[in-house]
């Protein structure tokens, strides 16, 4: 299902983790899919960011368990996060939320609720292009309605920008995913 050079290949073989090749493969596989056949990922030397070695799009991946995203977009900078439900979140939460961020007082929806809020900073960061930032300190989420699916706003805040994004989000099967654009 994909195509790999040798420089692929190469990387794929520094991987001691068997599901960290599946997961390296998979991206592959769907980005050929989404693009050519011949399309190649490359990681930028510092920030370990990935683009497209055409510069043919704007690119952001993500994969948690059995699932792999990308995001592609011709223009626009983006960023995307897939993670799967699998621990109580809540017990971390203090170390990528701030005060200012509101999480629903139902029992029953807390965890995902946080999960939503870690997703969305994840995605921020990635379109950041992984600049130092602190998620505590200068990735908001503005309160949103919680529901399987839906629109929130994420806010990045630093000494050199202050930006606002529109976010989407969606719940599915223990999955929370998170994307936006700039």
């Amino acid at each position: 299902m994909v195509h790999l050079n040798d420089d692929d290949i190469l990387r794929l073989n520094t991987f001691k983790n068997e599901r960290r090749k599946i997961e390296s493969l998979s991206v592959r596989a769907l980005l050929q899919q989404m693009t050519t056949p011949d399309a190649r990922i490359v990681y930028q030397q510092n920030s370990r960011k990935p683009y497209l070695f055409d510069g043919s799009y704007n690119i952001s991946v993500t994969h948690s368990y059995q699932y792999t995203a990308i995001l592609l977009h011709k223009d626009r900078q983006v960023g995307i996060d897939i993670e799967y439900m699998s621990h109580d979140i809540e017990r971390i939460s203090h170390k990528f939320l701030s005060d200012k961020e509101i999480i629903t007082d139902n029992p029953a929806k807390r965890n995902e609720h946080i999960y939503i809020h870690w997703c969305a900073k994840e995605a921020l960061y990635k379109i950041c292009n992984k600049e130092e930032i602190i998620f505590q300190d200068n990735l908001l989420i503005k309160p949103f309605k919680l529901d399987t699916q839906g629109d929130l706003i994420g806010i990045v805040k630093s000494d050199t920008r202050c930006d606002e994004y529109n976010m989407y989000y969606m719940l599915e099967n223990n999955y929370v995913l998170v994307y936006c654009y700039k």
